[in-house]
């Protein structure tokens, strides 16, 4: 049971929150019923989705590594999510305990709790707002009052990508991001693709996302791969999540199960 004042007062419960429901696939006490039962639908299309969810969060540590040692030390993370353990700050603070970090998201539970995790932490904040203003994010006065955009900034766009429609332009948002970046900036992104799927599996699980606060869109290879204009892409490429840069050992069999396409990319200059 949650405790009293968990959440903030006036949201929406009865509709489903993908923040909330990808809290419950990682394992997570921030969501409602009304996310349970959602994610149970998307559960018995795709059992797998609960292994996608932990790639996707291991690809967000590997990524985040890789730019602690490529010397950035500012990180733009949008569509963070609900906190989980493993959070940007703390891998990149691990590391680096001079890296500055700002979240953000549009779920109101998933800002709640990340105020409170980040209560007394001066260099870390976060701040409610959607991918689709880019413009308003770049403005807002707690990005800019923490992260310094004379020097290199790597974005985090990791699983929010694919809850965004066309009609949304989401390639001209990242556009929009990018050109407020220094030369040496990073983007890092993951982006569903569920095109190998079964389509009656897919259209099922596109129909419980349709009913959620977002609806759900995968594309292709060349699609994800427009998110990178004017960056270069680092090896190994846009890749399937547990291919990128692998921490030694592990089993990459199989990759393309986790069905996310990952990949990072530098601003040249």
């Amino acid at each position: 049971m949650h405790r009293p004042g968990w959440a903030p007062e006036a949201i929406d419960i009865e509709r489903p929150s993908v923040a909330r429901m990808y809290d419950y696939f990682l394992g997570g006490s921030h969501n409602f019923a009304v996310d349970r039962e959602a994610a149970h639908q998307v559960l018995a299309i795709m059992p797998e989705v609960p292994l996608r969810a932990q790639a996707n969060r291991a690809f967000l540590r590997r990524a985040v590594r890789f730019l602690v040692d490529a010397g950035v030390r500012q990180f733009l993370d949008i569509g963070s999510g609900i906190p989980t353990v493993g959070n940007v700050h703390e891998i990149a603070q691990q590391v680096a305990p001079a890296a500055r970090v700002v979240y953000v998201d549009t779920d109101p539970i998933a800002v709640a709790h990340s105020q409170e995790l980040l209560a007394g932490d001066d260099q870390t904040s976060v701040i409610q707002e959607d991918l689709r203003a880019p413009d308003r994010i770049v403005a807002n006065p707690v990005v800019r009052d923490l992260l310094d955009f004379r020097e290199p900034v790597a974005v985090l766009l990791v699983a929010v990508l694919h809850f965004i429609p066309d009609s949304d332009q989401p390639h001209a948002a990242v556009a929009s991001i990018r050109d407020a970046l220094p030369p040496g900036s990073y983007l890092a992104l993951s982006h569903a693709n569920i095109e190998d799927i079964d389509a009656h599996d897919r259209e099922a699980g596109e129909r419980v996302y349709d009913r959620s606060d977002s609806t759900f869109v995968s594309r292709d290879t060349a699609e994800v791969a427009r998110f990178f204009d004017g960056f270069t892409l680092v090896e190994p490429g846009l890749v399937w999540a547990p291919l990128w840069r692998p921490d030694p050992g592990s089993n990459t069999t199989g990759a393309e199960q986790s069905i996310m396409l990952s990949g990072m990319g530098r601003l040249g200059g």
